[in-house]
């Protein structure tokens, strides 16, 4: 069963973060586009495009904490200092998407769609941010420091 748990634990992780940390990444690239070239309908249709796979996969990836506790509690780790590490940075992540990243892309959506400036350099740096606890969590996934599991 652990097996199975990781397994779609990390198939959640790579399926749902993955598009969503791509499509945060080229946000503020195409915000720009909108702004230098306000009457192309292709960039503004990008910009929604981007934003709306942003959304649907945020909420997908509600899926990975939920099959990593899982498999944490059926390895018996939930304890670990790396584990109680990654929850916290994965807390940290899913705010700062849910409480920052979207909320500005939607505000930047809204103002490109009326020709208004947008945030392109802020939300640049939310989504690297964003990034890289991601990739912290990943690698904290991978290395385990203190792990006494060998899985």
């Amino acid at each position: 069963m652990t097996k199975l748990l990781l397994s779609l634990h990390v198939l959640a992780a790579v399926l749902a973060i993955g598009p969503v940390t791509v499509a945060a990444s080229m946000f503020p690239k195409a915000l720009r586009r909108v702004h230098s070239a306000p009457d192309d309908r292709e960039a503004l249709a990008a910009l929604r495009t981007l934003h709306r796979i942003c959304r649907v996969y945020a909420g997908v990836g509600i899926a990975v904490p939920v099959f990593g506790f899982a498999t944490a509690s059926s390895l018996g780790v939930l304890g670990s200092g790396w584990l109680i590490t990654s929850i916290v940075l994965t807390a940290a992540a899913a705010a700062i998407l849910g409480l920052l990243i979207l909320p500005a892309q939607d505000d930047a959506l809204t103002a490109a769609q009326a020709l208004g400036p947008g945030p392109a350099a802020r939300l640049a740096m939310l989504t690297g941010v964003f990034n890289l606890l991601w990739a912290t969590v990943t690698v904290l996934m991978i290395v385990r420091p203190g792990s006494t599991t060998g899985a």
